[in-house]
């Protein structure tokens, strides 16, 4: 239900996908450390997030802040087209969804995999000769798709391949919620008044200015070389990457914007690894505590160091 408070729209959206690295579990920690001016004031007048993902930050600051507002950018082109598929016409990828899931929650689990794979066929099929750059009659079906495969793959994990096709196998779930209609209505409307686009991080700049508010969550550098996920793009993100990103933070730093980033701790495995306290050794560095869900090996699961840098 959206209401209206003092001018502000009231939006009770969360993230409509489960994305490798999302950061749900971090919100207090990263709500506690934002400039006290914007926290004082309720407001914020200019958001800006180069590596959207999930989009948990965002959606739960649309809730408890007045955002007047907002760029989401991702390199991930199928990230991109689910966000304005359901910024424009939510119902159609409602009503999909709904058939799908309809269709799905009636079979037995072995005809369920069956199906799955049948979407995911689909899915990288399509993909194929699909027009990510304009929206068209294709775009909720191709939203739904991923929303569809997310909900009901192993791990809730989004992955591609070097050919950029969707290759995580089925997932086992007794009674998924696919088709979670309230909660696309309110991402849809928290996403009214925000401007959605596939680009790399860089391009953020342009929207950037003194006072903005930005959060960088890349790609988190792996710990170890099996713990990487990396991959939510085929072309990953390396630490020319992580280095290419904290050059971008400076320039961002010299602007006058409110400067948070989030990555992985080096220090979980290899406390003498200086790479991120080096890259950021002029800025503040905070290592809190998380609890790492995804990973294909369960005993590698658990509370590990994050952190959190900030330019102020």
């Amino acid at each position: 239900m959206q209401l209206t408070l003092s001018n502000k729209k009231i939006v009770n959206a969360k993230p409509f996908l489960k994305w490798a690295g999302g950061k749900t579990q971090l919100l207090e920690e990263l709500d506690k450390r934002l400039p006290e001016k914007l926290i004082e004031e309720g407001a914020i007048e200019n958001y800006v997030e180069p590596f959207v993902g999930g989009g948990a930050l965002f959606f739960y600051l649309k809730k408890k802040y007045d955002v007047k507002s907002a760029y989401l950018l991702d390199i991930n082109p199928e990230l991109i087209v689910s966000y304005i598929a359901i910024k424009r016409n939510n119902k159609k990828v409602i009503q999909i969804l709904k058939d799908m899931e309809n269709e799905y929650l009636r079979k037995t689990n072995d005809e369920r995999s069956e199906f799955y794979y049948q979407v995911r066929r689909s899915f990288n099929k399509e993909g194929k000769e699909f027009d990510f750059k304009r929206y068209n009659a294709k775009w909720p079906d191709r939203a739904a798709k991923l929303i569809f495969l997310n909900k009901t793959c192993y791990n809730g994990l989004f992955r591609q391949n070097s050919k950029g096709e969707f290759n995580v196998p089925f997932g086992r779930y007794n009674n998924p919620t696919i088709c979670d209609e309230n909660n696309i209505i309110e991402v849809s409307k928290a996403l009214e008044d925000t401007s959605i686009m596939c680009a790399d991080f860089e391009e953020s700049s342009k929207y950037i200015k003194k006072g903005t508010l930005v959060y960088l969550d890349p790609p988190y550098r792996p710990l170890t070389a099996t713990s990487s996920f990396t991959n939510y793009a085929k072309d990953g993100f390396t630490d020319d990457e992580q280095i290419r990103l904290a050059k971008f933070f400076r320039r961002m730093d010299e602007k006058g914007a409110y400067l948070i980033l989030s990555n992985s701790d080096p220090k979980n495995e290899n406390p003498e690894d200086q790479f991120f306290d080096e890259l950021y050794k002029e800025y503040h560095i905070d290592r809190v505590m998380a609890n790492r869900m995804i990973n294909c090996q369960a005993d590698k699961r658990g509370y590990i160091q994050e952190l959190i840098i900030t330019n102020y």
